[in-house]
Order: C-alpha cells, then structure tokens, then sequence
C-alpha cells in the first residue's frame, strides 16, 4: 500500500513536470485596432452621429425650453403662488447644472452609446482570439497596449483578421516581427 503511494506521487510530480515544462508560446494584439477594422464600426459611426444630431440635439433644445419656461415662471412673482415657486425654485438650479454641464453630460452619453453599439464587434474579435489562439497553439495572448517591457512574441493581428475575414489596409498586416522585449 504504502509501495502504491509512492509510485502514485512519482507519477503525479513527472506528469505535473513535463506539463509545465511545455515552453509558453505568446502572441499580442491590439484589441481596439482589429475593431477599428470591422466593417460593422462603419455603421456604428454613422449611428453614432444620427444619436448626436437627433437624439441628443432634441434632448438639449428640451432642456433649454425647460429651464426658460420654469425661469420665466418663477420670475412671475404677481401670476406664480408662493407653493409653485418654492417647487421651482428647487429645481431650477439642476436644470441649470445639466445646461452649464451639457457637453461633459453629452460626451458621456455619446460614449456610453459607443460601448453599447460596439459590444457585440468586441464580442466577435474576442472570440476570434480565442479560436486562433487555440488553433495556432498560443498558451498566452495580450494586448500589447498593456506591456512597456514584454517577452517576445508574435502580432495575431493578421491572423485574426483572416479568421474573421477582414481586410487589413496594407501597413497593418500584423506580419512584423512581433512585439519584442523593450519595445
């Protein structure tokens, strides 16, 4: 029994071993270019702007004749009774910290917009890594955004594209040599 043990435990520490042994293949992206890429990003650009010209442009002409209908409003000291003004004058001052504050509140918007549309184009090249990776028999890929100092490795910029057939223009291909350490 005890003889079991010990051949069970040699056998577990070879095969853990040799497992660990195996020499990591590496490979890099960047993420954000593959979406810029996409056919879909043309889309969403354009929807992006429709959002801003329409949606957001309403919103803010709302805004505005908002606040000048309760300003005008409040002002009206002889036609407003005093409970209506109290009301107002609470909710004047927000409405004019949306309208001093409209392009952070809109650029904030238009972005969560943006992550809301390009989701699924992520999604895709996300998977897309993950198959190549798979295929080519990387053991890690980064971003190489991440890295001021890395180990060498391959671009799967080029491969990714190709899985998702996408044409890359012709500066990108992704064949370079890689990411190399200091780099």
């Amino acid at each position: 029994m005890k003889k079991l043990r010990v051949v069970l435990l040699i056998a577990t520490l070879v095969v853990a071993g040799s497992a660990s042994a195996q020499t990591p293949k590496i490979g890099y992206i960047r993420i954000d270019d593959m979406v810029s890429f996409m056919p879909e990003v043309e889309k969403i650009d354009s929807l992006l702007k429709i959002y801003q010209s329409d949606s957001l442009a309403e919103e803010y002409k709302s805004l505005v004749d908002l606040y000048q209908f309760k300003d005008s409003t409040y002002r009206d000291t002889i036609r407003t009774k005093p409970a209506v003004r109290k009301q107002l004058e609470e909710e004047l001052p927000s409405l004019l910290y949306q309208l001093q504050n409209w392009q952070a509140i809109s650029q904030q918007k238009i972005e969560n917009k943006q992550g809301e549309l390009l989701q699924p184009v992520y999604k895709k090249v996300y998977d897309a890594i993950k198959v190549v990776a798979k295929e080519k028999g990387y053991t890690h890929v980064y971003n190489k955004d991440v890295f001021l100092v890395a180990p060498e490795g391959d671009d799967l910029l080029a491969a990714v594209a190709a899985k998702l057939k996408v044409k890359l223009p012709p500066m990108n291909t992704g064949t370079g040599a890689g990411l190399k350490a200091g780099n």
